[in-house]
């Protein structure tokens, strides 16, 4: 799971706004939101760059790991 929509909207900015920054289209961070689409690890920092968070806080889902 990512959180990209959840930082998106929190910096109010539309998906439409996103892939501009980015140099995506619009679609793209849709699947991208919707689990549909895993983006490669360049646009993952291009999407936390704009969104002004880290690769880990906007992709990496602690509560799936288990500690050891």
């Amino acid at each position: 799971m990512n959180k990209v929509k959840q930082y998106r909207t929190e910096v109010k900015i539309s998906q439409l706004e996103l892939a501009k920054r980015t140099n995506v289209a619009r679609q793209t961070i849709n699947l991208i939101e919707n689990q549909k689409y895993n983006p490669s690890l360049d646009l993952c920092i291009r999407i936390a760059k704009a969104l002004g968070t880290d690769l880990n806080t906007l992709f990496w889902d602690e509560e799936g790991v288990e500690e050891s």
